[in-house]
């Protein structure tokens, strides 16, 4: 074997060794995902306190791969799409890391809410909520793994089915709040447990960004799917009479 070919080999080994961290990191992100629903639904505080401790794997593994690809970039000084192969790594592990931590606080919401009564239609749709972010984080991780940009472009579209999903939970639970003043605590862990998932499905479609510009070079040219409209949302008052 020449030099070059040695060089080459050795390259495409580091590349091999980023993508399987990232397959990695992703396969937790999931798993922390998946457990913290389930600890909510099924007010379980050892599965939380469980899936909060995983979430320390994949910050470890985020560092592993900025420190690698920061040595590919020096050593190698990539171009074109040996660059972008690297930067997609970087991108994707911050987005990983950040739904891992988005993971941790649902679990958290489940410690709180392990001794409270929980309404069982809201937490149908909080499970089916989370259990649709999960399905578009391993769509788009495939994709990634594959290279598959249309795969990636169509859990970007979806994400407007999350944001549907969270602006209806979002009135629900507002509405059981006004009804009885006991349902606030519950209900507002809920909330935020809700709103993590939507911010996971937020996380989710960056991944597909970086996904579609890393096999084509450039960005997609759509307007992104938006559809949370909670902020501006009218809260109705109690008449004082």
């Amino acid at each position: 074997m020449d030099t070059h070919e040695h060089i080459v080999r050795s390259y495409e080994e580091e590349l091999s060794a980023l993508n399987n961290k990232i397959a990695k990191m992703g396969g937790l992100a999931e798993q922390v995902l998946g457990q913290s629903i389930d600890a909510l639904e099924g007010r379980d505080p050892d599965l939380a306190a469980a899936t909060i401790q995983q979430d320390e794997a994949i910050d470890e593994l985020e560092k592993e791969i900025e420190e690698q690809a920061i040595v590919m970039i020096a050593r190698r000084q990539p171009l074109a799409y040996d660059l972008r192969q690297i930067m997609a790594a970087l991108r994707i592990s911050t987005d990983l890391e950040r739904i891992g931590d988005l993971g941790k606080n649902i679990a958290k919401r489940a410690l709180a809410v392990v001794g409270e009564q929980q309404p069982k239609q809201l937490m149908l749709g909080l499970k089916h909520m989370g259990e649709l972010a999960l399905g578009q984080l391993k769509e788009v991780l495939d994709a990634y793994i594959e290279r598959d940009a249309d795969r990636a472009l169509k859990v970007w579209y979806r994400d407007e089915d999350i944001d549907a999903m969270y602006n209806s939970l979002f009135r629900e639970l507002l509405t059981y709040m006004m009804e009885d003043p006991r349902n606030i605590g519950l209900c507002t862990h809920l909330l935020f447990g809700a709103k993590n998932i939507e911010r996971i499905g937020d996380h989710a479609t960056n991944i597909a960004e970086t996904v579609y510009f890393l096999v084509h070079g450039n960005t997609i040219t759509d307007q992104r799917p938006k559809s949370d409209t909670t902020s501006s949302t009218p809260v109705p008052l109690r008449s004082a009479g």
